[in-house]
């Protein structure tokens, strides 16, 4: 009977025990993953920055947004005004074969 052997795995290297005899693997474990945070205290610092970001973002939006209303408007009204002023120009001239 032959016995068992452990071998890690070259590419993500987890254990993995293997029956020679069987020919299968009898077990594996996988690579504890590394902590990405050192200090919860820390991690949470990030998410409150990023929270902030995130709010600072929305707001600016939402001021862009009222203020493309009232962009909006005065073109209209000046365009308007310029119709008003030449009214002989009249509307552009239609492409050729859709008239």
């Amino acid at each position: 009977m032959a016995k068992t052997f452990e071998l890690e795995c070259p590419c993500c290297g987890a254990t993995l025990k293997i029956d020679p005899e069987v020919k299968a693997v009898l077990s594996h474990k996988e690579r504890p993953a590394p902590k990405t945070i050192e200090d919860i205290g820390a991690g949470l610092q990030k998410l409150k920055v990023k929270e902030s970001e995130r709010d600072s973002v929305f707001a600016k939006r939402v001021a862009e947004e009222k203020s493309t209303k009232d962009i909006l408007a005065r073109k209209f009204d000046e365009l308007l005004k310029q119709a008003k002023e030449d009214p002989d120009k009249g509307p552009p001239k239609k492409p050729i074969g859709l008239e």
